[in-house]
């Protein structure tokens, strides 16, 4: 298992979840929910700026994948994402996308079953869902031996969100 702290981050149309694990990974928990910025790149940069303030070696994206497995919308908007964060963030701080699908229903049902009510959910839901596509990754990671998902290479460019 690599150690160091990693950032999980769960991208919506309107919010963005934030999670992060300990120094040992073992452990993801939440952090904020970012405002999606229609323009601009507001929410690139609280990202980065919270990755400077736990010193994260790595940001872990969810790729929202149909059930199929194939792209849908939600993917390209989160590949997008995830391309501009790798460009934002230079090589020193690696972006990988892994699979996070049914991670927000997953977020949900546990939020429910802890008696939360849909309401109640909507402020906290982005980064519960964090936590599990970073839960997960950091489990993978520690059953396989191998970093999960694929790094998204800092040359791709940048994609218009």
């Amino acid at each position: 298992m690599r150690p160091g702290v990693r950032l999980g981050i769960d991208v919506g149309r309107a919010r963005i979840g934030v999670a992060r694990c300990d120094a040992g990974a073992v452990l993801a928990v939440p952090v904020e929910t970012v405002a999606r910025s229609a323009d601009g790149d507001a929410d690139v940069r609280r990202i980065l700026a919270i990755a400077d303030e736990f010193g994260a070696v790595e940001l872990v994206v969810g790729n929202p994948l149909a059930m199929s497995g194939r792209a849908t919308a939600s993917t390209d908007d989160a590949v997008g994402f995830a391309t501009v964060l790798a460009a934002a963030g230079g090589e020193s701080r690696p972006v990988r996308l892994v699979d996070e699908r049914l991670s927000t229903v997953t977020a949900q049902q546990h939020l429910r079953a802890s008696g939360k009510k849909a309401r109640q959910q909507r402020p906290i839901v982005d980064q519960a869902a964090a936590v599990i596509i970073l839960q997960h990754a950091l489990d993978v990671e520690r059953t396989s031996g191998a970093a999960p998902g694929r790094v998204i290479p800092t040359d791709e460019g940048s994609t218009p969100l």
